[in-house]
């Protein structure tokens, strides 16, 4: 009896307890109306705070009481609410989903919504590259520049500055291995194109800074691309007045390939500016990728580059006029000699990948670059500087200032070759995204610099010495170098979701150690985001972490003076990485306004600067001062508007404010990147009633950079004038297929064509991307700009197949 009443006790006690543990698990995919996966869809059951967000394949796991009914429900920025009911659950099971893009008619016109950014990694759109007017031939880093706390000072090239680092402080991956470029270039002229081959892109991700320990050692910014892969034949071909470029990509069972040619000269520009003469611009590359799918879980993948960039350029006459309104100068050179570059550069990797599991993935990637870089000139002139005054009926006066002569060499070549091997992995679980990746890095680099300066002032020598006749600057350098860097990293990603909304959680190490100035290096970094579940228009995001950028060779290049003023070049093997520790507080706001959406993004930040290089900068050359000389600080705000100021299009606008501050043996300057407001607008607009004619506008505004007198290069004494400039272009769609129009003939093969007009530099500012400094024999100096390129027009086809 007592036994029947203990069991009966239990049953009654522990039975809502097992019914209540028995659970059953739905798991699914959720996918976009094309089939793509949805990333930080929210999958929740009504009226509980069960759920689960999908991870980036849109896959979503969560558990409910067996025997239940419930009401699941899919939501996500962007895209229409969807509800599945389920009357029984009766066990384990699959529920999959395809959710449709919020979208408004108007006029005829879509118009959809953007996607969750819960961390730093913006995103943007490669194909808006196509018909940008840009003068560098079309790059992703003429995009790059449009966003908040980016900022670019000459239309020639594609580098660019993040809030205040320099263009070596931005690192760029394709198809996740790091790219490279020539070391020697020292003008936009010579630079040729980007590595990047937009026709050959299918993402872009940009961080302007608080990225991953994923990304590795840089103080600034992280541009990650990934290459197509194409599931059919496709391609295209455009040609224009720079140049032109093609692209074929195809795909079989098993194998994908995309292969781009591109080829700019840019002949017709370069003679825009203030120095005429013949310029010879010439530069090719030709990139391939492709893939090979031994088996669902092992992959191959394959990419490969030549670039030969050659500039030979023989100038004839320049005249320059500068100064204010009350003080007119003119600058008058003619010139003898010429200049003949080349930078070939070779870059190859291969990836295999295998997925022993659907959650877990291991990888082993090889690259390697060799880049040959020659720099040859002899160019001389005799140059007359002068005051021009307001006279009377007659004209203007010129009062000569000084004449001189000048004489410039250089024999300077560079070899360098980087060759990576690198074990990658990944694996997931339900809420956790778990990756790491070790490698080994070798580096041997030559340089042989040969390089002086004569001038001449009024018929003496500069720097005048009654004693010796002596040259006005010289450089030597003959150094070789050869090293090992180790390094490696741990990260993980945690997602979860509360009653307060979805979070996300990225945590993770890096590592590294260099054996020419045995330095060890260790970076934490952690980020978070927040999507509130009362309100998923609103994201919140914060990130911290410490970013060494390990010496790259031109940043431990010391200049040394000998007794009789030579300047020669050593290595510094007590050299230590710079550091810059990050905090990011920043957020969006999606909303809608005329019933169209908008996306506003702010950021907030500061960045603590130690053990760092002071450089100078003229042009794109980047000068070293090779030690470890100074700290300092950089703090801004950023600012984007993101939308549809046209239905159906893409616009944004964006407006930085920062500060830096660079201090040297307790002097303190500003860094010579140091732009303290820029306003950049990327416009796109389209005929009503007529969307054949497509119209694009990119603007920038900018506050003038710092810039130093030759006796002090490594602090800036002055500000040059703002960077202004708009650059416009149309299109014009000649034929669509889309209509079959052409179903009968051999233009059915073709997809599209288009013709597009640009006018570079519509408003005709003169912007200055340097300076030129001449001295008197009394021993004062002048500042001539380096304008650059003046009003353009170019033509272009574009043909898609």
């Amino acid at each position: 009896m007592n036994v029947r009443f203990l069991v009966l006790a239990l049953v009654i006690l522990l039975g809502p307890l097992l019914l209540k543990a028995q659970k059953s698990r739905i798991t699914g995919i959720v996918t976009d109306s094309e089939g793509l996966p949805i990333e930080l869809a929210t999958v929740g059951v009504r009226g509980t705070l069960n759920g689960a967000f999908t991870d980036e394949k849109g896959r979503y796991s969560l558990s409910v009481t067996t025997g239940d009914s419930c009401v699941l429900v899919f939501s996500c920025l962007g895209y229409n609410k969807t509800q599945r009911v389920i009357p029984s659950v009766d066990g384990d099971m699959q529920v999959s989903v395809r959710m449709r893009r919020l979208s408004l008619s108007l006029d005829g016109v879509t118009v959809t919504a953007g996607r969750i950014q819960t961390n730093t990694l913006d995103h943007l759109d490669p194909t808006k590259a196509r018909f940008i007017a840009d003068p560098s031939g079309g790059s992703i880093e003429s995009l790059i520049v449009t966003y908040a706390g980016v900022s670019s000072t000459n239309e020639l090239s594609s580098q660019y500055s993040v809030r205040g680092g320099n263009y070596d402080e931005n690192i760029i991956y394709v198809n996740g291995i790091e790219v490279y470029r020539p070391l020697l270039i020292r003008s936009g002229q010579q630079e040729g194109l980007s590595f990047i081959n937009p026709d050959l892109t299918a993402s872009v991700g940009f961080s302007s800074g608080g990225f991953d320990a994923h990304y590795g050692d840089k103080m600034s910014s992280v541009l990650d691309v990934t290459y197509k892969k194409p599931s059919e034949l496709e391609g295209a071909a455009t040609a224009s007045m720079l140049g032109g470029n093609v692209y074929v990509g195809s795909a079989s069972n098993r194998f994908t390939q995309i292969t781009g040619f591109r080829y700019k000269r840019g002949t017709t520009l370069l003679k825009t500016l203030d120095t005429k003469g013949d310029y010879e611009p010439t530069f090719m590359d030709l990139q391939n990728y492709m893939t090979y799918t031994f088996s669902p879980k092992l992959e191959l993948n394959t990419l490969l580059n030549f670039a030969k960039n050659v500039y030979h350029y023989t100038p004839s006459q320049r005249n320059t006029s500068f100064g204010t309104l009350q003080d007119v100068k003119n600058f008058t050179v003619y010139y003898d000699g010429s200049e003949r570059d080349e930078f070939n550069t070779l870059f190859g990797a291969m990836t295999l990948k295998y997925n022993p599991s659907e959650h877990a993935m291991l990888g082993l990637q090889v690259s390697a670059f060799q880049s040959k870089e020659k720099e040859t000139f002899d160019i001389g002139g005799e140059y007359w500087l002068e005051d021009v005054l307001d006279a009377d009926e007659a004209g203007t006066q010129h009062v000569p200032i000084g004449t001189g002569l000048f004489h410039e060499h250089a024999r300077d070549r560079l070899h360098s070759r980087v060759v990576n091997i690198s074990q990658i992995g990944s694996l997931k679980s339900a809420n956790h995204a778990l990756s790491w990746a070790a490698g080994i890095q070798q580096e041997k680099i030559s340089d042989y610099i040969k390089e002086w300066e004569m001038r001449d002032s009024m018929g003496y020598s500069l720097p005048y010495d009654e004693d010796a006749l002596k040259v006005y600057s010289n450089l030597f350098s003959e150094n070789e170098l050869s090293s090992v860097r180790f390094s490696g990293y741990l990260q993980d990603t945690y997602k979860f979701r509360t009653s307060m909304g979805l979070f996300s959680i990225t945590a993770g190490v890096r590592g590294s150690y260099w054996d020419f100035n045995k330095e060890f290096i260790f970076s934490p970094r952690a980020s978070v985001g927040l999507v509130p579940s009362r309100n998923q228009n609103l994201t919140f995001r914060f990130a911290t972490g410490i970013y060494y950028q390990s010496p790259f060779y031109k940043e431990f290049r010391m200049i040394n003076t000998d007794s009789d003023g030579n300047q020669y070049i050593t290595l510094n093997d007590q050299i230590r990485s710079q550091r810059s520790i990050h905090f990011v507080l920043g957020g969006d706001y999606s909303f809608h306004t005329n019933d169209r959406p908008f996306r506003f993004t702010a950021e907030a930040y500061y960045k603590k600067l130690n053990n760092l290089v002071p450089y100078s900068v003229n042009d794109v050359r980047i000068r070293y001062y090779g030690d470890n000389a100074a700290k300092g600080f950089t703090t801004g705000l950023d600012m984007k508007l993101f939308g549809e100021f046209v239905p159906g299009t893409d616009s944004w606008l964006s407006f930085s404010l920062m500060k830096t501050e660079q201090d040297r043996d307790g002097i303190k300057t500003p860094l010579p990147t140091d732009q303290r407001y820029n306003i950049s607008l990327f416009f796109t607009d389209y005929f009503p009633n007529f969307d054949r004619i497509k119209f694009n506008l990119k603007a920038i505004w900018s506050d003038g950079l710092p810039y130093s007198t030759p006796n002090y290069v490594f602090e800036p004494r002055f500000r040059s004038k703002g960077y202004r400039r708009v650059d416009m272009g149309m299109a014009y769609l000649l034929l669509d297929n889309g209509d079959k129009t052409y179903d009968g003939s051999l233009l059915r093969r073709l997809k599209s064509v288009w013709f597009g007009i640009d006018a570079f530099n519509l408003l005709d500012i003169n912007n200055v991307s340097s300076y030129l400094w001449f001295s008197d024999i009394q021993g004062n100096q002048y500042a001539v700009p380096n304008y650059l390129t003046g009003r353009q027009i170019n033509l272009k086809l574009l043909i898609e197949f």
